[in-house]
């Protein structure tokens, strides 16, 4: 299916994606990533009280982008802040509030994502928000991350407006998350395909804690695409630095945002925040120049100390960090081939950014005895 809307077509304000539910999660197919299991949803929703929403954008044949909101619970978030960290990889972005996360080491607003130029109308939005729900706010912190659209959108005309944030931050919600061609992901492009939104989520086992790692990313960076070891970028003649491939090897970014119902301090959330390099490298990235690449952790653990002024005793030690490193690594990784995997071919005055070619790829990854490996290796049983 492909997106090119008539430009005499109305803004397309969608709460659920058109395309969703028309393709397969590779999952379910038998791309297995990692030795940790998935949550219910394979989402970053399986942490508990994680909502996620989106609001995509579709005018004429210029505007391809959207919002997405990611809500670490339904709750007043300024009354009941989550501690939190953020991590940057490589710093060409517009990300919005991280100074005072890295202070303080708490989040205390919805998190939004966007496109470059609309992220300082989102974060006005999300301080409206805010505001509306607390009278007695003189200062609040909203944290916004970005990708560049504008290959496929007008990103000049920074299209999103307070309503649409609205309208995202209202309508998110708990179990599956829509991916792909949808929200922020709408106008992106990763790895010389179409990227996205993507999630995914692992659940630790119980002699490693028992708790839930979950990520969403936006995808919009470049590189050679790995899966499973498998050369899929280089099968598929799309791979950077090639003078015979017109493939623009300087494209970025990529935000990512993880959620967890471990407790702890906003030290040991940087620490787990950092990880996603190691998911980076597996799927072929190399953060270029122009990539803004940027990490954005929380945990929904809900301290029990009733004095403020004290440090809560329940945080985590360092030696049990192991399980939460590797399962960070594991969903951000497969977050990211989920976002390829199910977006759409997108099109626009600006140009076309062609869809993975799913069924070929899964060519390549059977020819490289990529699949169904939790059928047939270790640790997994049935």
């Amino acid at each position: 299916m492909n997106l090119s809307i008539s430009k005499y077509s109305l803004i397309i304000l969608l709460t659920l994606s058109p395309l969703f539910g028309q393709k397969i999660r590779p999952r379910n197919m038998g791309l297995e990533i990692g030795l940790f299991k998935t949550g219910k949803w394979n989402a970053i929703t399986d942490v508990k009280g994680v909502l996620v929403g989106h609001e995509t954008l579709i005018l004429g044949d210029s505007v391809r982008t959207g919002v997405t909101i990611i809500k670490p619970h339904g709750g007043n978030l300024f009354e009941e802040k989550v501690m939190g960290a953020v991590y940057v990889t490589n710093g060409f972005g517009k990300a919005l509030g991280f100074t005072q996360v890295e202070e303080l080491g708490t989040i205390e607003t919805p998190i939004g994502l966007t496109n470059t130029l609309n992220i300082f109308l989102v974060a006005n939005a999300i301080v409206d928000y805010m505001i509306l729900g607390n009278p007695n706010i003189r200062s609040v912190n909203p944290v916004v991350g970005e990708t560049n659209d504008g290959g496929l959108n007008d990103i000049r005309g920074r299209h999103i407006k307070k309503e649409h944030v609205f309208t995202a931050i209202n309508n998110a919600m708990s179990g599956p998350v829509m991916e792909g061609a949808v929200g922020a992901g709408t106008g992106t492009r990763a790895l010389g395909f179409k990227g996205g939104i993507g999630t995914s989520s692992r659940i630790l086992p119980p002699e490693a804690g028992g708790y839930t790692v979950g990520v969403i990313v936006q995808t919009n960076f470049g590189g050679s695409l790995m899966i499973n070891g498998a050369p899929i970028g280089r099968e598929l003649k799309k791979s950077p630095f090639s003078s015979s491939i017109p493939y623009d090897e300087d494209e970025g970014s990529c935000m990512i945002v993880i959620a967890t119902d471990a407790p702890l301090s906003n030290r040991n959330l940087k620490r787990i925040a950092k990880r996603v390099n190691h998911a980076f490298g597996r799927v072929g990235a190399y953060s270029s120049n122009g990539s803004g690449d940027y990490a954005i952790i929380f945990s929904t653990f809900k301290s029990t100390e009733s004095d403020e002024l004290t440090v809560d005793r329940t945080e985590l030690k360092n030696r049990a960090m192991n399980g939460l490193f590797m399962a960070t690594v594991e969903a951000t990784e497969e977050a990211i081939i989920n976002s390829l995997f199910m977006a759409e071919t997108v099109s626009s005055k600006y140009g076309t950014s062609e869809a993975l070619p799913v069924e070929e790829t899964m060519k390549i990854l059977k020819k490289y005895k990529a699949l169904n490996w939790n059928k047939k290796l270790y640790p997994w049983k049935r």
